[in-house]
């Protein structure tokens, strides 16, 4: 096995639009640190696998079409999000939506870029994987009292003389360290572990730092603090993990010399549902429950209520056409007559097999515990990835629906859609790992 490198720049002018929160101040103002798409590539002497990690809030259907437009029928592409929220707005609407130009071309370019140089810079090389638990760096935002406990997954990829060449770490929590009132572009947590991963490894160490099974996870009640220097203490926690991961914990072999790589894809339709009738009354009932929790003094209930809150502002300020009356008056107007039902929500779960080891792609922001779910479904190490190949909008679990939390609020499928792409990526894994009939 063949394994390449390379990574192309981003640049995002002043002036930018910046995607992520609907509250942000203004337009971009400068730069924080760089964007970039970064690529890792596999070959097998017969077929290609690229992974492509671009710093943005988001991938939509048509940008990953266009993207993979550039490579040959023997290359299979994925395009993934870092979901960064401190980067251009690419169209990030619940549901999918058209990527706004530039900044189609743009991404396409540079990870056309990136891919080439991965591709040139391809030489012989093991792997291994590490898995184990990563503290204090992300928990569940909705959940001020959960463990501050997520699953990280590195693959250590090393040259025929043992050397580390490289490493993908991936981390399955929301970049989302600095506030809405950053006007700075950067890559936020993604770009912070990229930094502190190469300083602890190496300089001569590559790094790509995807986004995992987030949708539901974030830094909310791990930071301390929304700066740069936070940034940085929290990327090293991660480093410092994955350092010891890849020096101490037990490893499985990715691939032998002579292993083969496979990959499956399939399209999936995904029905809309509503988590609430009337948003605007949703979002009365819980100012009324925040104000109540910060007269009584009770923090937990007060983080609980703000985090009601934003997902109940999300909806209504994102989605108009859910609340009844007309953005100019306010007032209510029954419709002439029932308007169609919505078109379901199409997307692509997909899987690729390099030897023993297994990457699993949702689209979207899947739960931490619907990537858990996907882990169990083979022995061989497996790491599940969010954010790949369209953005469907958040995947919360089926019993998540029971509550009026952010992510129920903000999303646009049904309940069952997040175990129905679940079930349909570990088919792919099982259809790769079953061999092939003489």
């Amino acid at each position: 096995m063949r394994v390449g490198h390379g990574a192309a720049r981003l640049p995002v002018p002043p002036g930018t639009p910046m995607g992520g929160y609907l509250d942000r101040p203004g337009d971009s103002a400068g730069e924080l640190d760089p964007l970039q798409v970064g690529v890792i590539t596999w070959f097998d002497g017969r077929r290609r696998f690229a992974l492509a990690v671009a710093d943005v809030i988001c991938v939509n259907d048509d940008l990953c079409r266009q993207a993979r437009q550039t490579v040959s029928a023997t290359c299979e592409l994925w395009l993934a999000a870092t979901h960064t929220h401190a980067g251009p707005e690419t169209g990030c609407v619940p549901g999918g939506g058209p990527t706004p130009q530039p900044w189609r071309d743009r991404i396409v370019e540079a990870t056309r870029t990136a891919l080439a140089r991965a591709v040139v810079a391809e030489q012989l090389a093991g792997g291994s994987a590490h898995q184990g638990g990563l503290h204090d760096v992300g928990a569940a935002r909705s959940t001020p009292s959960a463990e501050p406990l997520v699953p990280l997954d590195v693959l250590a990829v090393r040259d025929p003389a043992g050397r580390l060449a490289g490493v993908l770490v991936v981390l399955p929590v929301h970049p989302t360290v600095l506030p809405p009132g950053n006007l700075l572009v950067s890559a936020d947590l993604a770009g912070a572990v990229r930094g502190a991963v190469r300083a602890r490894l190496g300089p001569d160490v590559w790094v790509l730092v995807a986004t995992g099974t987030a949708g539901d996870i974030s830094t909310r009640h791990t930071r301390h603090g929304q700066d740069a220097a936070e940034l940085d203490r929290l990327g090293g926690l991660v480093a410092d993990r994955c350092a010891e991961l890849v020096d101490t914990a037990p490893a499985a072999e990715a691939w032998t010399p002579g292993s083969a790589i496979g990959w499956a894809s399939r399209r999936c339709s995904l029905a809309r549902g509503s988590s609430v009738a009337d948003p605007q009354a949703l979002l009365a009932m819980l100012r009324a429950a925040h104000e109540q929790s910060l007269a009584t003094g009770d923090a937990i209930a007060t983080r609980m209520a703000l985090s009601r809150l934003d997902g109940a502002r999300l909806l209504t300020e994102a989605t108009p056409e859910l609340v009844p009356g007309t953005a100019e008056t306010g007032t209510a107007h029954p419709p002439a007559e029932k308007p169609p039902k919505p078109a379901p929500i199409t997307t692509e779960v997909s899987a690729v097999r390099l030897g023993r080891l297994a990457l699993a792609a949702l689209p979207g922001e899947p739960f931490v515990a619907t990537g858990e779910a996907v882990r169990r479904t083979r022995p061989d190490p497996t790491f599940v990835l969010g954010y790949v190949n369209g953005y469907p909008g958040y995947l919360p679990t089926a019993d998540a629906y029971a509550g009026q939390e952010y992510e129920v609020l903000a999303g646009r499928v049904a309940s069952g859609s997040a175990e129905y792409l679940a079930t349909t990526v570990a088919d792919l894994l099982h259809d790769l790992d079953t061999p092939e009939d003489p």
